[in-house]
């Protein structure tokens, strides 16, 4: 088994069931559809990332060729996660108003775009914390005893 696979998929996992939790304490509903859906708080596809990132880092150190390749995967996800994806899902909440405008005017019935792209910067950044969080919980679990 391999602690670091393990442990990012478990911050992936961790991070879309807190979705369902952030959602029930802000709407007091509980929506599993934010189990198998991007977008929201905190971002699974950052945590994810750091955690295997994180997880490199410790097991094979900083200035190891694979933590540099995590690393630039990381920077690519998070910048994907906040800048790509969130721009996606404005301009479609722009074409649903369009849209919405359209039908009230003309009775238009489009098929709805989904909005909820990508991720503001604060749940990028819950989501880099968890997943370092989870690496760093996982490498100590994980680690040989001293001396050995």
């Amino acid at each position: 088994m391999n602690p670091i696979l393990v442990t990012a998929v478990a911050a992936w996992l961790i991070a879309q069931v807190g979705k369902v939790a952030v959602e029930w304490f802000r709407t007091r509903m509980i929506d599993l559809r934010l189990l198998t859906t991007t977008g929201g708080m905190p971002s699974a596809h950052s945590a994810l990332a750091a955690a295997l990132t994180a997880g490199v880092g410790l097991a094979e150190g900083v200035a190891s060729p694979v933590f540099a390749v995590a690393f630039v995967f990381s920077m690519i996800v998070f910048y994907d996660a906040a800048g790509v994806r969130r721009a996606a899902g404005e301009q479609a909440e722009v074409l649903n108003q369009m849209l919405r405008d359209l039908y009230i005017e003309h009775e238009f019935r489009p098929e709805r775009l989904r909005e909820l792209l990508g991720h503001t910067p604060v749940e990028v950044l819950a989501g880099i914390g968890m997943g370092g969080l989870l690496a760093w919980i996982g490498w100590l679990l994980t680690r040989p005893p001293a001396g050995v």
